[in-house]
């Protein structure tokens, strides 16, 4: 990250505003991720989850691996449907609010350089999954920084769905975070392979990547 002690990370240097921006930006100069349950306020729960009922199937596409000409779909790989947030409903606009404010608060304490926010709604139905892999490859300028959060009521251990963490390419145990409605994860996207498990119901999540501006020779990176 950079030379701030983690104890300046946990005081904010005095310009704290939110107590759950200073835990995620103190464990991330920590580990690197941060895994919190009953994180996300409620009030802005309860729209991401109006906004998800709302939609109905053809909002939704296959999901896919790659961006723009690499983009592909390998249902051996995931199979799960996507639908982009543009803040045009209550939740999608509360939620872009939501992590603009953390983009400002990591920015200002880890000085991430921050840049952009692209986030969809996730739907897995009951046995589909998404393979180990990460968010961003390595020594490219992309995706920087991975946000997820859960919105099933009543998810227990049994209905499966885990979302497994593993600290590196050699890990094979990971850590295992059940998708309850409110948990948070954030993890730094190249750093931190991952994978969905099946469940035994269907799954709904809210998944968005910070990335950087990496916009050279008039190339505009990150696409308008």
């Amino acid at each position: 990250m950079n030379a701030l002690s983690s104890a300046a990370v946990r005081n904010g240097g005095g310009l704290i505003d939110d107590p759950l921006f200073a835990q995620i930006a103190a464990d991330l100069y920590d580990t690197g991720y941060s895994v919190i349950p009953k994180a996300l306020p409620d009030t802005l729960t309860t729209l991401l989850s109006l906004s998800q009922q709302q939609l109905n199937k053809r909002d939704y596409s296959e999901a896919g691996i790659g961006r723009l000409a690499d983009h592909q779909t390998v249902s051996t790989i995931r199979n799960d449907e996507v639908c982009w947030i543009d803040g045009n409903t209550g939740g999608g606009k509360a939620w872009l609010n939501w992590t603009e404010g953390l983009r400002h608060y990591l920015n200002c304490h880890l000085f991430m350089g921050l840049f952009s926010f692209e986030s969809h709604f996730a739907h897995y139905a009951p046995g589909h999954f998404y393979k180990r892999h990460y968010d961003a490859f390595k020594g490219r300028s992309n995706r920087v920084l991975s946000v997820i959060t859960y919105l099933n009521q009543d998810w227990q251990q049994e209905d499966g769905g885990e979302l497994v963490l593993y600290q590196n390419d050699e890990d094979t145990k990971g850590i295992s975070v059940l998708p309850e409605t409110r948990t948070l994860v954030v993890f730094l996207s190249e750093k931190f392979p991952h994978e969905v498990l099946p469940a035994a119901r269907h799954r709904f999540s809210v998944a968005g990547w910070y990335r950087v501006n990496d916009t050279l020779n008039g190339r505009v990176d990150p696409p308008r």
